[in-house]
């Protein structure tokens, strides 16, 4: 009998029981009080006057009337910069203790985003309402026994100046509750070797010491260690070896494009419940079962704003222009993709994370991730957004029986001088290249009417080339550093599509 399991499920059960109802809207308006209060004798706080602000009868208003937006570019160099010459209480009071390294999927080089411990606090916080939120799933009792694969970056934090820094799984998972400890895998030492073939390897080593329950981390590398201890240990799928798993955690990207190729590792199905970690914080995790969106942390130290997604309001390179209005939660609607904004307790501020959303249910405060601002494809008014090409590929690989992990686009201008749209998809399949392009061309003007008339004007024709899932996962390798939070770019502007063509062509 799981004892054990038992205890903690009753515990999860009783607590989520005796939890209120609670108000999403009337959450936000707290957290930006506090936000703005914590940091009004900053030198952030002091330029743009947040003591007026808050003195005012609509601080959201004044608010967003008062502080622009920021990209990390912006926000940087105006402030953050000084963060890494040492100076505190820039953005927010004193000095953090840690920065998230992120290149995102479309830098050249690393972000540094300032990881408070009020951040770490916070993201301990709303991993605990995440896991009483399991009480919802109706999970059996010795399942709370069982151990959690948490896939990240390397925990072993770099020394820079007088802070620490790594990805923000690194860094959450160097901070993760004692108690915790005894569940977590491939445990500290494992966890803390930097490079991803080795790790893996020796998670493949370890595997049948472990009884895992759960996983958690980014699908591509998530399969990735699934196949490798498949392989290690020459088995059909990697219910033989942890018999209890039931439960995925992920996150990063849209689960969807790996839903067929990561099932085909398994015995039966699992459940899986998406969550949306940031290098910024910890934005929404799934709260329900009987549902794919995620419940927006409202009450954790993260003020949210959103800017309808419309191609008026976005410069060419992914940022909002200056005058881009913007609701606050209590003025959102469902069927509209927003840009997501948020100003944390880390001193970010009306920070543009690059993530788009749509609200499934604004009453729950419950989105879907939509897409990135950077892979809006709108060239010759194309209109293509990040669920539509996953959407796409699903369609292609329902009409084809194939799985498609990874794709990237390009719109390129060819010899001919028009343009094209230039797919690469990952696919172990041996496929016609122009019955795909076909196919895909025919699914896209059906489900998007500014491609069907882009493709009637300026948008010549669809290219397609199939290769290996690997080469992608190379290309990340090669380009950023495999596993933690990398993530293949969807679309890519020539420049660097072009470098994706030569590397292609050298594997």
């Amino acid at each position: 009998m799981a004892i054990l399991g038992n205890i903690i499920k009753g515990f999860i059960d009783v607590k989520e029981s005796f939890s209120s109802e609670t108000n999403p809207i009337k959450e936000q308006q707290e957290v930006l009080k506090k936000l703005l209060s914590t940091a009004k004798d900053t030198a952030f706080g002091n330029h743009y006057d947040f003591q007026s602000i808050l003195n005012s009868e609509n601080p959201s208003e004044v608010f967003a009337n008062t502080v622009p937006y920021f990209d990390y570019n912006k926000i940087h160099n105006e402030w953050w910069y000084r963060l890494q010459e040492g100076e505190e209480n820039i953005t927010w009071p004193g000095h953090p203790n840690y920065f998230a390294l992120s290149s995102g999927t479309t830098g050249k080089s690393s972000k540094r985003i300032p990881v408070t411990d009020a951040m770490i606090d916070a993201i301990k916080q709303t991993g605990i309402q995440q896991v009483f939120a399991l009480s919802n799933f109706d999970f059996p009792a010795d399942f709370f026994e069982k151990e959690i694969m948490m896939l990240g970056s390397s925990t072993e934090l770099k020394a820079h100046n007088d802070h620490l820094e790594g990805e923000i799984s690194g860094i959450s998972a160097s901070n993760i509750p004692f108690w915790f400890k005894s569940y977590y895998k491939p445990g500290e030492e494992i966890a803390k070797i930097d490079d991803w073939d080795a790790r893996v390897q020796k998670i493949a080593e370890n595997a049948e010491k472990w009884d895992i329950g759960a996983l958690s981390g980014i699908p591509s590398w998530i399969e990735l260690m699934l196949q490798k201890v498949i392989s290690h240990h020459n088995l059909n799928n990697i219910h033989e070896i942890w018999p209890n798993l039931q439960v995925y955690t992920s996150g990063g990207v849209a689960f969807g494009p790996y839903e067929k190729s990561f099932n085909a590792l398994l015995a039966r199905p699992i459940t899986v419940i998406d969550t949306y970690l940031a290098s910024e914080g910890f934005v929404a995790f799934q709260s329900r079962p009987d549902t794919d969106a995620m419940k927006l942390v409202t009450d954790e130290g993260i003020y949210f704003e959103f800017v309808p997604f419309k191609p008026e309001y976005i410069n060419e390179d992914g940022s909002l222009i200056e005058n881009a209005p913007s609701v606050t939660l209590g003025n959102v609607t469902t069927n509209q993709d927003y840009v997501l904004i948020m100003s944390t307790v880390s001193g970010a501020w009306r920070y543009e994370i690059g993530d788009t959303i749509a609200f499934t249910d604004v009453e729950r405060a419950e989105i879907i991730i939509t897409g990135r601002t950077k892979f809006f494809l709108n060239t010759v008014g194309s209109q293509l957004s990040v669920n539509k090409m996953d959407d796409a590929m699903k369609h292609l690989e329902d009409q084809f029986s194939t799985k498609i992990p990874e794709y990237t686009i390009c719109a390129k201008r060819c010899e001919d001088g028009e343009f094209y749209h230039c797919w690469y998809i990952g696919t172990e399949d041996d496929l016609n290249n122009e019955e795909i392009a076909n196919s895909l061309d025919i699914f896209l003007k059906e489900a998007n009417k500014n491609y069907k008339v882009a493709r009637s004007k300026a948008l010549k024709g669809v290219k397609v080339t199939a290769i290996q899932p690997s080469v992608f996962h190379e290309w990340s390798g090669a380009n950023k550093k495999k596993g933690g939070q990398v993530k293949m770019e969807r679309v890519m502007k020539e420049d660097k599509f072009k470098e994706w063509e030569e590397f292609v062509n050298q594997q």
